[in-house]
């Protein structure tokens, strides 16, 4: 059996937890280590029972624990030649104690008793991915930062049994808010941010005759709020607004299982 949960999720930091057998992973550290320790106990972890950190995408919301962390619990790292390289030109040290795997946008590896599939996505970043992750029955399908879908996107998905999907902002309450031209041009862009619209139009395309879980994760504090996304998803999903997770920022979500 497998089981998920989110450390939480928005501009701020995000993280979340896939546990397949003996194998725990991280998926992005957008947390300082202290945050994150925290976080992982308020799961009933700790990091040092962490098998290790895939990694998306270089944005610091994403990344910016992700090697303090790695370090300090001697956790191996897995990202895209791409991420790697933005990385180190940040001026992030990600060379010192940590031990780094670099995989390909579209090629499967395991970590212990999880399967890992990664798949590429359109979004402002040097090499962009996002996960598939499985015990070998259930899946789990991952997918925020990305502007929008491809026919790759929703085949990899298809199918899945659990999905957490991005629901950053409403169009109109970006159009008509106090981001200036330039960043709401970047959010809606099609490198950018999944509207509620998108998203829903996503999830409409997918083979969804196994999903036991939607979770809508990575809203906007600024340009979203939790009733639109639920009118929004649970329109495509004919279910009621309390059946679909929400991550946030703060608490994230707590465990479910596949």
């Amino acid at each position: 059996m497998a089981r998920f949960a989110s450390l939480g999720s928005g501009s701020k930091g995000n993280g979340l937890i896939f546990e397949s057998g003996a194998s725990r992973i991280l998926l992005d550290c957008g947390f300082n280590v202290r945050d994150a320790g925290a976080r992982l106990a308020r799961l009933g972890l700790s990091p040092s029972e962490l098998s290790g950190i895939i990694v998306t995408h270089e944005h610091s919301d994403h990344v910016s624990g992700v090697f303090p962390l790695a370090r300090r619990f001697g956790l191996p790292v897995w990202l895209t030649h791409g991420t790697l390289a933005a990385v180190r030109e940040s001026g992030r040290d990600v060379d010192q104690g940590v031990s780094c795997t670099v995989i390909h946008g579209n090629t499967a590896f395991s970590i212990g008793d999880a399967q890992v599939q990664p798949f590429t996505v359109p979004h402002d970043a040097r090499e962009p991915v996002q996960f598939v992750l499985s015990d070998g029955a259930c899946r789990l399908g991952v997918i925020t930062d990305t502007g929008g879908s491809t026919p790759h996107i929703e085949s990899i998905l298809s199918g899945c049994d659990a999905l957490v999907l991005e629901a950053n902002h409403d169009l109109d309450m970006l159009r008509n808010g106090a981001y200036p031209s330039w960043l709401k041009a970047r959010v809606a862009g099609r490198l950018g941010h999944l509207d509620n619209g998108a998203s829903a139009g996503l999830l409409a395309n997918l083979d969804r005759s196994r999903l036991k879980h939607v979770i809508a994760a990575h809203l906007s504090a600024q340009n979203n709020t939790v009733d639109l996304v639920r009118a929004a998803l649970t329109d495509v999903l004919g279910c009621e607004p309390g059946w679909l997770g929400i991550a946030d920022q703060a608490e994230g979500f707590a465990w479910r299982d596949i």
